[in-house]
């Protein structure tokens, strides 16, 4: 499924890495990690002005064509007042304007609000979040973000023509095979109907990733729940690892498509919030598309399992 290229340098290894199906590389460097640039979590949790808390969140944001928004437990969905794609929406997660530790209910209800929202469209779905500034979170008040456009965005579109690709040689589901793959390998996590593992090339730092056995985003109702003990599996992981800021997308293949596609929910940890402002994405990751990850995938699933 993939390729792995080691180069010994005066202080380790230095890892090049692609994946076969799509041609996604990654370059892995360990010793990277002895900068210790992750520093220790400072969040400024003021917060006033804030439009997504409970004072501000029915007053200031925009409401769907018919007038309401999406009330599903804690959660509040309603349409982006600055999209950037052609159906994009927020689920306002949680009352409190900033929390470290989710309940699982927190998540299945803004889960289910963002498909319930993003069900009408008829694009390529996809539920985000970011977690925290260093993340890329405008505001520090916990969100996820939904899209449906009528065009995939580069990695889903790579991974739909491959998966289809990769079916008509093969006569097979590619991503049965990368499951059957993953949990006889060091970097599988845990989950037999949702399988997590670290992903073999990962498109940022600790990247993990649960395939599911579905396409759309009309099967996902079914597997929400499951999902998000999944997801807070992870976030466990990545606390005990000492990073609370992330990235998460769950990819969905379009309504009456067969590619031969799995959805999957890819999340990354990302550098905690500093007085400094220190990012941990340069010119490689922004613009050659080719990051530079310090954590062997293998060495992820190993820490899960101690």
């Amino acid at each position: 499924m993939f390729s792995v290229t080691e180069i010994a340098t005066p202080k380790g290894i230095l890892q090049y890495r692609t994946e076969h199906l799509t041609g996604l590389r990654c370059r892995i460097s360990p010793e990277r990690l002895g900068r210790n640039i992750d520093q220790t979590l400072h969040v400024p949790v003021q917060s006033e002005g804030c439009p997504f808390c409970r004072d501000a969140v029915f007053e200031v944001t925009p409401a769907f064509p018919n007038g309401k928004r999406i009330l599903i437990g804690e959660s509040v969905t309603f349409p982006n007042l600055y999209p950037f794609g052609e159906g994009h929406v927020v689920t306002v997660i949680t009352k409190e304007h900033f929390v470290q530790e989710f309940s699982r209910r927190q998540i299945i209800d803004a889960l289910h609000g963002q498909t319930k929202a993003l069900l009408p469209g008829k694009g390529y779905a996809s539920i985000n979040w970011n977690f925290l500034p260093s993340a890329g979170a405008s505001l520090l008040h916990p969100h996820m973000q939904g899209l449906s456009d009528s065009r995939p965005s580069q990695i889903l579109e790579r991974y739909l023509c491959a998966s289809r690709k990769y079916r008509d040689q093969h006569g097979k589901i590619y991503w049965d095979a990368v499951c059957e793959e993953e949990k006889v390998s060091d970097r599988y996590l845990f989950g037999e109907e949702i399988v997590w593992s670290a992903h073999a090339v990962p498109v940022g730092e600790r990247e993990v990733r649960g395939i599911l056995p579905i396409a759309a985003l009309e099967d996902f109702e079914n597997y929400i729940d499951v999902l998000a003990k999944g997801i807070l599996e992870i976030l466990s992981l990545y606390r005990r690892l000492g990073t609370y800021a992330f990235n998460m997308s769950i990819f969905f293949d379009r309504r009456g498509n067969d590619h031969g596609f799995r959805a999957f929910c890819s999340m990354i940890s990302r550098i905690n919030p500093n007085p400094a402002s220190t990012s941990d994405s340069a010119f490689m990751e922004r613009l050659h598309l080719e990051p530079v990850i310090m954590t062997l995938p293998e060495d992820l699933g190993n820490f899960y399992k101690k």
